[in-house]
This record gives C-alpha cells, structure tokens and sequence, in this order.
C-alpha cells in the first residue's frame, strides 16, 4: 500500500506542478505581464511548488530529515542530474548573468544554509530572513527582466486560456500538491521504516529525484528539440528558490529541527561542493557552454554522491 501511496503521491505532485505553471502563465499573460517576469516568478515558484508541499508536510508531520533533505537533495540533483542530462543531450550555453549574479546568490543562499544549520535547527528568525532574501532575489530578477524586455522590445504574450479557467487551474492544482505531497510523505516514511534506512536517506534519494521531475522532463524535452532557451539560470534559479523559499517558508510556520548529522557534515557540505564545480565548468564565462563531456561527469558525480548517500545511511 505504501508503495502505491508513493507513487501517487509522486504522479500527482508533477501533474499538478504542471497545472500550476500553466494556469499561473496563463494568469500573468491576462494581467499583461511579460514572458521573461513570467519565467523568473511564476515558472520558478511552480516549479518549486513540489518541494515547498513536501517538505512542509513532512515538517508538520514530524519529518524534519525528509523537509530538510528533499531540498539539498533537489539541489544537488538540479544540477548534477537534470542539467548534466541535458547537456549531455545538447550544449547548454552559460549566461553573463547566471554567473555575476544567480550563482553568487546561490551561493550565498546555500552558506547561510549551512551556517544556520550548524546548531541543527532552522528557527522561525532564520527563516523569516530567508523569506526577506527571497523578495530581493525576486525583486532585482523582475526588474532585470523588465529593463531587458524594454530593451530588446518584448511584447506580452496574449493568453490561450480563459481567465476563470485559468483560476480553477491554479486552485486544482493547489489541491493536488496538497494530497500529493501528503500521500508522497507517507509512503517514503513508511518505505524507509520497512527497509531499515534513514529518512535521509529517502529524501535525499528518491523523493528529492521525484520533486525534481519537472525540471528534468521539461529540460529533456526542450533539449531534444534544440530549444535556445535552455538557461543555467532557470537550475540556479530553481535551487535559489528551494533554499530560500521552501525552507523559508516552511521553518518561518514550524521551525525545523535534524537528528541526523550526516545532513550537516556531508549532505550540506556536497550541496555546495557540486554549486562550486559547476561555476568551474561555466568557466570561461565568455561564450561559454555545459557541453557532453562536462555533463557526463556531472552525472557520475551525482552517481557516486547517491552511492556514498546509501553506504552512509
């Protein structure tokens, strides 16, 4: 039953993820906002929606190992999973910006998780501040996105769905995430209890790569067609929003305490080692690109990382 419950649980928090891009898109483009705000507050937070459900039900419920391993776990998988895949399918070219400024603010988002995880809790004052980065971070994207539309131009796309249906989207979608992060939770507690292994060792694993799905079918998919708009900083964007705006929110409603050392001394640690390689394999930041090779090596590094995750746990 559990594993039917995971399953589920998983199936709906995708779909529903995809319901809420669309009708949330959809929404913007009826309140004429532009493609490129779109891409950096809509997309972004819909994309993020999986995690956030999750690991605030799993924090609610008494799972603090699978709030706080869900989100490094998706991190680390944003980048060594979903984007050395799509590299591996088609070159994925390195943006200025991504490198001056979402890296850098990854990056910063990613030692302040550390730094507030070293007492093994992430309080409620903790959070609230992450929540205050996330509105910077949301604010300068937007009004970088506006000051590049003015300049190249951008008109508004006009929407393909009706503003009421575009509403009941959103609000079914919200439904599903909730029963779908609730089933998801479930299962991989009960899963981890069976097998004798930790909920760390779940989160990191298996729910992390499950929350992270959207991310990698979209990628795949604009990949195989050869889409230019395959952007880094649509990865780095994403793991900015799981720092800041899933353990944000989640610890500013119920702070969140760890049993598990290992979430600190190894699983943080590789977190932020895999963010440092992959500005290495931006470099040089001129015209630059993830091609095959990087991206094959990114995913052996996720290979062994899940290995050692399983002998750890």
């Amino acid at each position: 039953m559990e594993y039917l419950k995971l399953i589920i649980g998983l199936a709906v928090l995708v779909y529903s993820g995809h319901l809420l891009v669309k009708g949330g898109v959809s929404l913007s483009r009826h309140f004429k906002v532009s493609t490129l705000v779109i891409g950096v507050t809509v997309i972004s937070f819909g994309t993020s929606a999986p995690e956030l459900i999750v690991s605030l039900q799993a924090a609610l419920q008494g799972y603090p190992a699978i709030a706080i391993g869900n989100v490094i776990g998706s991190n680390i998988s944003n980048i060594a999973l979903v984007l050395a895949f799509t590299a591996i399918i088609f070159p994925v070219a390195v943006s200025r910006n991504s490198a001056i400024f979402d890296w850098p603010f990854m990056m910063v988002a990613s030692i302040l998780f550390y730094i507030f995880l070293l007492d093994m809790n992430i309080v409620r004052v903790e959070g609230i501040l992450f929540f205050l980065l996330l509105i910077v971070y949301i604010l300068w994207s937007v009004l970088s996105s506006r000051k590049t539309m003015k300049r190249d131009q951008t008109e508004v796309l006009p929407p393909t769905i009706g503003l009421f249906p575009s509403i009941l989207l959103v609000v079914a979608a919200g439904a599903g995430l909730a029963f779908g992060s609730n089933w998801l939770v479930d299962g991989a507690a009960t899963i981890a209890e069976n097998f004798g292994v930790s909920e760390r060792t779940i989160s990191i694993t298996l729910i992390a790569f499950g929350t992270s799905v959207p991310e990698l079918a979209t990628s795949a998919i604009a990949a195989f067609k050869k889409e230019a708009d395959i952007s880094i900083g649509n990865i780095i964007g994403s793991n900015i929003f799981n720092i800041l705006a899933v353990i944000g929110i989640t610890s500013t409603i119920t702070p969140i305490s760890i049993q598990d050392p290992l979430i600190l001394s190894f699983d943080t640690l590789w977190m932020i080692g895999i963010s440092i390689l992959l500005f290495l394999f931006m470099l040089p930041l001129k015209r630059s690109k993830i091609g095959r090779i990087k991206g094959i090596l990114l995913l052996l590094v996720y290979v062994y990382y899940v290995l050692q995750v399983f002998a750890t746990g």
